[in-house]
């Protein structure tokens, strides 16, 4: 009786185990991550958005790493802070690799140095010609004859000035069968070019091209054809208004300059006039 009241009681512990408990953070870092890799995402597709081409050049030359024998400044933080030694005249060239001959295609772009005085003018030529670009294309949305009439033209900026090229589609001819008498069509697109181009001053380069015919002809009638209708283009544009003394050139270029991989493809029959600068 005394022995049994020695011994220890038995306790039984009973642990409770509730579902679904506390895992750790290691979730949130990755939520913050992919948060993180949102906002980017959404900062990069704003940027691409709300930058030109020469902008966003700029932001990449920023951060691209400089070499001495690269001539394109970047963005380091060496010794030139990210300058090419080999600019001209002067060391610091921020910017597309603007230099004293080499000047940017943007003045702003241009860098703390600026351009030159012929890179500042042709920045500026270059302005005021995607300006007619664009004030022909906003005539063009004039009526709905003037919008379809928009589907003929293309208008391009060279070193030789504004070309903007008048085409041809199926079933769309600019002039009446191989003849240099105009269709309606042509006609509007000429009242269109030169209701721009009576504003300006530039001197006009008119270029006639056509398509090539299914059999080569000893007396081939693609170089009068071409010739003929770059003509007829210069008398139309003079009856609308643009003077015959800022006629530069006009010229024939028969089929040998074909814009579709298809030398008889109707896109081919254009005539090309060109603002100069």
């Amino acid at each position: 009786m005394g022995a049994q009241s020695n011994l220890a009681p038995i306790i039984i512990k009973r642990k409770k185990i509730i579902a679904g408990g506390h895992h750790g953070g290691a979730w949130k870092v990755a939520y913050a991550d992919f948060v993180t890799a949102m906002m980017a995402f959404f900062m990069m597709m704003w940027l691409l958005n709300a930058t030109t081409e020469q902008q966003r050049q700029g932001l990449a030359d920023y951060f691209a790493p400089t070499i001495p024998i690269n001539r394109v400044s970047g963005g380091g933080d060496g010794s030139f802070g990210g300058d090419s030694i080999f600019s001209e005249e002067t060391l610091p060239q921020n910017g597309l690799g603007a230099s004293a001959q080499h000047a940017t295609q943007k003045d702003k772009a241009a860098g703390e140095s600026g351009v030159s005085e012929e890179g500042g003018e042709r920045n500026r030529a270059d302005q005021a010609l995607e300006a007619v670009a664009a004030e022909l294309t906003a005539r063009g949305g004039e009526s709905t004859v003037m919008e379809n009439a928009l589907k003929h033209i293309v208008t391009r900026i060279t070193d030789e000035g504004l070309v903007i090229e008048l085409f041809a589609l199926d079933g769309l001819p600019l002039f009446v069968d191989d003849t240099d008498r105009p269709t309606q069509l042509m006609e509007t697109l000429v009242d269109l070019v030169a209701s721009v181009g009576v504003t300006l001053v530039n001197d006009v380069a008119i270029g006639g091209h056509v398509r090539s015919g299914p059999v080569v002809l000893a007396e081939n009638p693609v170089w009068g054809s071409s010739f003929a209708r770059a003509s007829r283009t210069r008398v139309m544009l003079q009856e609308k208004g643009i003077v015959a003394e800022r006629m530069h050139r006009v010229t024939g270029h028969a089929d040998r300059e074909p814009v579709h991989p298809n030398p008889m493809a109707t896109r081919n029959d254009r005539v090309e006039i060109v603002l100069l600068r």
